[in-house]
């Protein structure tokens, strides 16, 4: 694996999904596999699950972490290319990124949509220049279209819970917010359940149709009742407009997850990729209960991480 932006990037998702459950039976199993190894761990938006598997991932391979809040604690970074830095912008991030290049064996960059630009967004215009100028491998801790670690762990969620001779349906809907969120996390779920064998639903309301370029051919119901009928697993999430980009058009309907709602499913296993506000998007009552594998999914955030990161470190070592 010579560097891990999305699920095309994977080889063989079912082996990655083994490797990442063989860690977490045995995490300390590659302890020297990173030694004299460094990790850049590069964040321009917060982060608590990221941040901190990707940290206990990468020590418990042995490599060395570097951890930079890049928007806390580094120079006012410029994007433009050709920009005349006469302003507030102090540092070029093609610039950041050749001196990440001496200092890191691996640049991992978490960043967030602007939710200003459709075009930017969708053109990955942070994430694009680290594969531009980095001569590492690139690790994506979230992009502004994509969250490929968290889809991983989400696919290994399903797997420790699937026991069933079934082809198991998983449920994609939407959730209320109180403000506009960007579309990585169901952009990706989406694409990663279309590589496993499930059967895929996304229910939204009308206006929340996320990028078709993500989606494809699932199908996709807007009366959320229908969709969750015999659902195996639901994943709640929100996302705003992506036709009318970052709009919130008005919901009329309760869009919450509630225990009343999960009488219409075969007993479904409840996923959230966190933070949740609760009460908003999810109930207590949900979040709380005994179908919610929450926090599950959230361990597995570790192992999905540190399956990547010795996937990327063999190729390294082949070089």
């Amino acid at each position: 694996m010579k560097k891990f932006t999305t699920v095309s990037d994977v080889e063989n998702l079912q082996e990655i999904i083994k490797k990442a459950l063989e860690i977490k039976a045995n995490p300390l199993s590659e302890t020297e596999k990173g030694k004299g190894k460094t990790i850049g761990l590069v964040f321009l938006n917060s982060s608590l699950r990221t941040r901190l598997s990707s940290q206990i991932a990468a020590q418990n391979l042995g490599l060395n972490v570097l951890t930079l809040n890049a928007a806390q604690e580094a120079w006012n970074l410029e994007f433009a290319d050709g920009a005349v830095m006469n302003g507030d912008t102090v540092e070029h991030i093609k610039d950041a990124i050749e001196v990440l290049n001496q200092y890191c064996d691996i640049i991992a960059v978490r960043c967030f949509a602007g939710m200003k630009s459709k075009e930017d967004d969708v053109n990955e215009s942070i994430l694009s220049q680290f594969e531009q100028h980095a001569k590492v491998p690139v690790i994506s801790l979230e992009s502004a279209t994509r969250h490929p670690l968290q889809s991983l762990a989400d696919c290994i969620t399903i797997t420790e819970n699937w026991k069933k001779d079934h082809k198991p349906k998983v449920v994609l809907t939407w959730a209320p917010h109180i403000k506009p969120i960007a579309h990585a996390v169901g952009n990706s779920f989406a694409e990663w359940m279309q590589e496993m064998d499930v059967e895929l639903v996304i229910t939204n309301p009308e206006g929340y149709d996320l990028d078709p370029a993500f989606t494809k051919d699932t199908k996709v119901i807007h009366n959320q009742e229908e969709a969750l009928k015999d659902a195996d697993f639901i994943y709640v999430k929100n996302w705003s407009s992506f036709d009318d980009y970052a709009a919130m058009p008005e919901v009329k309907e309760n869009w919450m997850l509630t225990n009343e709602k999960l009488a219409n499913t075969n007993q479904a296993k409840v996923m959230h990729c966190l933070p949740v506000r609760r009460n908003v998007e999810l109930s207590d009552e949900v979040m709380d209960g005994e179908n919610s594998i929450i926090y599950q999914q959230a361990k597995n955030r570790i192992f999905s991480a540190q399956a990547v990161f010795s996937e990327i470190l063999d190729d390294l070592k082949a070089e």
